[in-house]
């Protein structure tokens, strides 16, 4: 995938999607399940329901991108929300598209400006 600027954030859908859809149902959908601007630059991770398939989508100022992910045997092993959304950070992201499971992963401490 790209490097990105640390201002371009990642919200992933928890619930399964119909990976039929392209860029126009993906980008509806990323409005109604994020309530964000899918022509924001931020990046909106969609998965089916066997766990097997991830589309990334993405607005680069000239157009949607549409990144598509297959794994030919086993899970992508994505957090689970209430609320069918979340936010995640890119390390995070690239971490679960290379089939890390995020739960026994431990989180150092690191310095962030909102806990200040």
């Amino acid at each position: 995938m790209l490097s990105l600027p640390p201002s371009v954030r990642v919200f992933l859908c928890t619930e399964a999607t119909d990976m039929r859809k392209g860029f126009d149902g993906l980008a509806a959908l990323s409005g109604e399940v994020f309530e964000a601007d899918p022509l924001s630059g931020h990046l909106f991770v969609f998965r089916n329901r066997k766990r097997d398939r991830v589309k990334v989508l993405w607005w680069d100022r000239s157009g949607y991108c549409l990144w598509y992910k297959r794994l030919e045997s086993g899970r992508f092993h994505l957090p689970q929300s209430e609320d069918g959304a979340l936010e995640v950070c890119w390390a995070d992201l690239s971490l679960l598209l290379e089939g890390i499971d995020l739960r026994g992963a431990k989180r150092r401490k690191r310095f962030s400006l909102a806990k200040r």
